[in-house]
């Protein structure tokens, strides 16, 4: 932007003008935040883990229905009911962005689950289909782990409070999950499956 100032002698004559050049303000920080580079990995991150929590609402049950461990059974089931209370969070932060609720496949997640489902396919009903299944959830937990920590970290550079709020009340339940399903395994199910032959 150019702005002309223009002096006047006493007799009221102009007698000079000089041109000065402002430069253009480029908008706030918090506009800037929002259409950074990092806002877009953010938002594709959260359409990522949104799929793979629904996907997850199937899965789940599919572990609950092969597993014989009653510990374990409690577990997943506890477990299916936070994932579903993770949808909704997921939902509340889209709708804090002002951004619809919408999931973006999730390779990852898919092919965790698939090679779940290949283990209880491959082991015999009992121990070590638990422990199997023990297994396959835990690799889904420190996916979540690591995707709930990143997200969080995004929005925390962000300045996204509220998000980070949300996001860090998901971690500390993946987490928790994943605790629980070392416990279940060390109490009873490898030891078991450790005793069995194949």
């Amino acid at each position: 932007m150019n702005i002309t100032k223009t002096k006047f002698s006493k007799n009221g004559q102009m007698k000079s003008t000089a041109t000065k050049t402002v430069p253009k303000k480029e908008g706030t920080t918090e506009n800037k935040l929002q259409s950074s580079q990092l806002m877009k990995l953010f938002h594709d991150g959260l359409k990522d883990i949104y799929w793979a929590e629904k996907a997850l609402t199937k899965a789940i049950p599919k572990m609950v229905k092969n597993a014989t461990s009653e510990k374990l059974i409690e577990a997943l089931t506890s477990h299916l009911l936070e994932t579903e209370n993770q949808i909704t969070r997921l939902e509340q932060v889209f709708k804090l962005l002002d951004k619809k609720a919408v999931g973006a496949k999730c390779e990852a997640m898919a092919g965790l689950i698939k090679e779940s489902e290949e283990i209880m396919d491959d082991c015999k009903p009992g121990a070590m289909r638990d422990a199997g299944i023990i297994a396959g959830g835990q690799k889904i937990e420190h996916y979540e782990i690591a995707s709930y920590g990143t997200l969080s970290q995004f929005a925390q550079t962000l300045g996204l409070k509220e998000v980070v709020k949300l996001l860090d009340e998901t971690l500390k339940e993946e987490k928790a999950a994943d605790v629980k399903l070392t416990e279940v395994a060390v109490a009873t199910i490898n030891i078991d499956a450790s005793e069995k032959k194949a």
